[in-house]
């Protein structure tokens, strides 16, 4: 099966469309001891992958956010992101915001703490919602707004931005965004009982087609990679 659940209860996706691959082959194969700091890390499932290949992974979970097996590989610091970053010890070559900036109060405040703590070369690597999704509009069209548990109407997004939104708000951070790639609806955990199987693969593999073509109508998240603008 392409879902594992984690015991924090999130799900990595292991489709080759996915943003947690494309979060995690955003960085070199080999970490070869280089430092990644990974925001709002939940069950550690992404800093383990990245412990496994060789890097010095540090992980921010709010308290008893993190589950009852976080990796043992990786160093975790607990405290609330919507207060600022906690105290930390050096800079890292990576920091990661794997699906965070969209629950946050003042997103560009936590953008601009990353990019401090980033070395003069290091790359923040972030995935981020697209409301500008065909079926965010066409839900809104027809005068809904749901309240749901994930994906682009999670009761806990606190911001709905397009890509220019995105844009500007990296803008603002005094970060510039070097490569954009994109996901495409995660048909698999719309439809969990057929997740895997030959046709959600296929539909998934149109979805991505579509998003890389058009993705301000089709993408479903961004994953973006930026360095600080004055380094």
């Amino acid at each position: 099966m392409a879902t594992a659940t984690t015991s924090a209860g999130y799900a990595y996706k292991a489709s080759p469309y996915s943003s947690h691959t494309l979060l995690v082959n955003s960085l070199p194969l080999e970490g070869r001891g280089k430092r990644v700091l990974d925001i709002g890390c939940a069950s550690g499932y992404l800093a383990d992958i990245l412990a496994g290949r060789g890097y010095e992974v540090v992980g921010i979970e709010k308290p008893g956010g993190c589950g009852d097996s976080f990796p043992d590989r990786v160093e975790l610091v607990e405290g609330d992101v919507d207060d600022g970053l906690p105290p930390l010890q050096g800079k890292f070559s990576y920091v990661i915001c794997g699906d965070v900036l969209e629950h946050l109060r003042d997103p560009a405040g936590l953008l601009r703490q990353a990019a401090a703590i980033l070395e003069p070369d290091g790359l923040l690597i972030g995935s981020l919602p697209n409301s500008g999704n065909l079926y965010f509009r066409l839900t809104i069209l027809a005068g809904r707004f749901p309240q749901d548990d994930k994906g682009l109407f999670d009761r806990t997004h606190l911001h709905f931005y397009i890509w220019k939104g995105w844009s500007d708000l990296f803008d603002a951070a005094e970060l510039a965004i070097e490569s954009r790639k994109v996901t495409g609806i995660p048909v698999g955990l719309a439809l969990p009982e057929w997740d895997g199987t030959a046709a959600v693969r296929a539909l998934e593999t149109i979805a991505y087609a579509f998003a890389r073509i058009w993705p301000s109508l089709f993408a479903y998240q961004f994953v973006v990679t930026a360095r600080r603008r004055n380094r």
